[in-house]
């Protein structure tokens, strides 16, 4: 529409300027006719009328005197000039201007018998005409090219939009019960944004699907380890309550079932601290990594402590390299599950922590040497509830490991294990 309105216009401005030359050489013809006749040989006047004297549409040619009367020519009633547009045409020596539906032009024309001035006006009908001709085509255009672009957006915008129909409709029939499903990548014969797209949404369904299979799993395992401490100790208080007993076989019962829901609430505390670690919540503590570590330590029970062996290998000179931001009670745990593992699991032999700075780096290394992990096992270990077939004769409940990963992940360290088979395992830790 802009490019039409741009060309109409332009064109507007073309006729109008050709008019106004148009009258331009009739008022100078007109004062060649009527003011320069007396000076021009007969043929070359002659050839001058036959070359210029053709009127101009309801043409009026007037002539005015230095003292703004009439002259030569009759008035014509056509018109009316002015005295003030007179001598405005005299101060500007050519003036263009309308007068009705008439464009004309006043031109101030010296000469030897003096100053005059000569006005040519007429309508311009063959301009209009033109113009509107032009109108009504470019409108025709215009209107012609809206059904076109109209139907041929209609046709390229389906055929584009396609496959987004495509990967909308296979997205929206995929339920938390289809995660295994995956959006068609090959919906165009290009490597273009839909593939892209495409492959996306493939990348966030396999996230969800590990997720929600993690949760599921989660759930069971949990549900699992929490309905046998409450299933033993329901089944110690049903065979109490079956008959009159002597205090200590009471006392022997209760102290079963203490001990049941001391897991229990244990259980419960790792799952609400897993929990916590999942949730990604922090505080802006400054914690020394060398003094946790040591902590730690001393969190373990008295008659298991000095199994736990801890060497500064080397250090920063600068203390603060050895510091971290983040929640020292849940990095604390963290550092204490790991050790805590590897008592259980190394029987009686000693534990060692070895603490090291290297290249930026603060390295925690807790090797044990006990029962160890097999090959097939090490890719599991950190799966909530997962236990070794090893391990199922130690008192656990497979939380102690992930959480610590989770923990230590929340404050941008990393944790890895490697382990053989009746040799030992070691935990490294890398922040």
């Amino acid at each position: 529409m802009a490019a039409l309105s741009v060309t109409f216009l332009l064109h507007a401005q073309y006729t109008t300027q050709e008019f106004q030359q148009r009258l331009r050489d009739r008022a100078e013809v007109t004062g060649y006719v009527f003011l320069e006749q007396d000076e021009l040989h007969d043929s070359t006047f002659g050839d001058f009328k036959r070359r210029y004297l053709r009127t101009l549409t309801d043409e009026v040619l007037q002539i005015y005197d230095s003292g703004l009367n009439q002259r030569f020519i009759k008035e014509d009633a056509r018109i009316h000039i002015s005295d003030s547009l007179l001598v405005r045409i005299i101060d500007e020596k050519e003036l263009y201007f309308d007068l009705g539906t008439r464009q004309a032009i006043g031109l101030f024309y010296h000469d030897n018998q003096g100053d005059f001035v000569i006005v040519a006006a007429a309508e311009n009908r063959s301009g209009r005409a033109r113009l509107e001709h032009l109108g009504s085509m470019l409108g025709l255009v215009f209107v012609c090219s809206l059904v076109v672009i109209y139907v041929a957006g209609r046709l390229f915008a389906g055929r584009a939009l396609a496959p987004i129909a495509a990967v909308n409709d296979q997205v929206d029939r995929i339920t938390a019960h289809d995660l295994h499903l995956r959006v068609e990548a090959g919906l165009t014969s290009e490597q273009d944004e839909i593939t892209r797209l495409a492959r996306t949404f493939n990348r966030m369904l396999e996230r969800l699907e590990e997720s929600f299979e993690g949760q599921r799993t989660f759930v069971s395992n949990a549900s699992h380890e929490l309905r046998t401490p409450l299933t033993a100790t329901i089944g110690e208080l049903q065979v109490l309550l079956t008959r009159d007993r002597e205090p200590a076989s009471y006392r022997e019962a209760l102290t079963s079932v203490l001990n049941e829901l001391q897991q229990l609430k244990t259980l419960i505390n790792n799952l609400l601290e897993f929990t916590q670690a999942t949730a990604g919540t922090m505080t802006g503590d400054e914690i020394r990594l060398d003094e946790l570590l040591w902590e730690a330590r001393e969190a373990v029970a008295p008659e298991q402590r000095r199994r736990v062996h801890i060497t500064l290998d080397s250090l920063p000179p600068d203390p603060e390299q050895m510091e971290i931001m983040g929640n020292r009670q849940l990095l604390g745990r963290a550092l204490m599950n790991l050790v805590d593992n590897a008592l259980k699991y190394s029987g009686d032999q000693p534990v060692e922590v070895h603490f090291n700075y290297a290249e930026g780096h603060v390295y925690i290394q807790i090797q044990d040497h006990g029962i160890g992990i097999a090959e097939k096992d090490l890719s599991a270990i950190f799966q909530p509830f997962f236990r070794a077939n090893n391990a199922r004769g130690v008192i656990g409940h497979g939380v102690g490991l992930p959480l610590a990963r989770k923990i230590i992940e929340l404050h941008g360290g990393t944790l890895s294990v490697t382990s053989t088979l009746h040799s030992g395992t070691l935990a490294t830790v890398v922040f």
